[in-house]
């Protein structure tokens, strides 16, 4: 198939281009403009297209997707505690570049593979949460998924489009930035100059999967002649923060602290995700462990370089 993948610059969007490459796809991925001309993570992803360009701005998105079978449409804003700064980028990034996406895609006749998130369940009513539990968005980004998957669903319903829904649980892996929790973690243990691994609640859990069963998810509700659906991917496994910190605690010898500036409001912490992914069925399962996973993060991560200007790793 022809393959178009927005957000491709970034930690899920480059494995997925890699992915689709090796599995004999033609691949175009688009990553955003960025004044040091890189493309992000896409520009170490070899044999595919790749092209420039912004889901914001409608006529570029109906000139890139047109002559593309399939779009998996990952661009978004993503990052919670931002959302509180800028919640207004949150609505013109994730609702109205959805938008875009999707009238792009009913020009091209091309079919739709969207990006959606466990935290528009919010803190689990019940658990494991399936795709009929509740939608609680509890941050402004939460809250703006919410309103493109239902532009999604609407899509659907009235110009009969082909669309599915994939909602990832708590992804991980190589290439992740800082704002995810296990990357944060990981870099402070792996870098010489952090005393202290510094992280915020440690009572919360999450159903944390690594990055190629995530893909390998996108994957298989791409192939899916049936459309309209949500499917959640998850490993169905709950783990506190709390496990996560002591194995880095273990691997580097450093102390854990929690700080009040890496906390969400009260009332917007999510406390608890575990994912029910049974509606996928016998089309996908997870196949790495949490700990082979983490092991594989921080394999790469201590391949990173040092950056003396800001003390991050990449």
């Amino acid at each position: 198939m022809r393959a178009f993948v927005s957000g491709a610059g970034g930690f899920l969007g480059s494995h997925l281009c890699e992915a689709l490459r090796d599995a004999g796809h033609q691949v175009t991925g688009m990553a955003r403009y960025r004044g040091q001309d890189s493309l992000g993570w896409l520009d170490y992803v070899l044999g595919i297209e790749k092209v420039r360009g912004d889901i914001r701005d409608p006529d570029q998105m109906r000139t890139l997707i047109m002559g593309h079978d399939v779009v998996f449409h990952l661009a978004a804003v993503g990052s919670v505690p931002y959302s509180y700064d800028s919640p207004r980028l949150f609505v013109e990034t994730n609702v109205t570049g959805t938008l875009n996406v999707l009238q792009a895609c009913r020009y091209a006749n091309a079919k739709l593979v969207h990006t959606s998130t466990s935290e528009v369940y919010g803190t689990a009513q019940y658990e494991p949460q399936d795709e009929k539990h509740p939608l609680n968005p509890q941050s402004p980004y939460a809250a703006s998924k919410v309103a493109a998957d239902a532009l999604v669903n609407a899509f659907h319903l009235s110009f009969d489009m082909p669309v599915v829904t994939l909602r990832p649980f708590n992804t991980f892996g190589p290439r992740q930035s800082e704002r995810a929790v296990i990357a944060s973690i990981i870099r402070q243990a792996v870098d010489p100059r952090c005393k202290t691994i510094m992280v915020g609640n440690l009572s919360t859990v999450r159903d944390f999967q690594y990055v190629t069963d995530t893909v390998s998810a996108f994957q298989a509700v791409a192939a899916l002649g049936e459309h309209g659906n949500v499917y959640n991917a998850g490993s169905g496994h709950a783990t506190g923060l709390g496990m996560v910190t002591e194995w880095a605690r273990n691997e580097s010898g450093k102390s854990v602290a929690s700080g009040p500036n890496r906390k969400r409001p009260l009332l917007s912490e999510v406390k608890l995700l575990r994912a029910n992914a049974g509606k996928l069925g016998a089309l996908w399962a997870p196949k790495v462990s949490l700990m082979d996973g983490l092991a594989l993060t921080l394999k790469w991560w201590r391949g990173q370089p040092l950056r003396a200007d800001t003390g991050y790793m990449v």
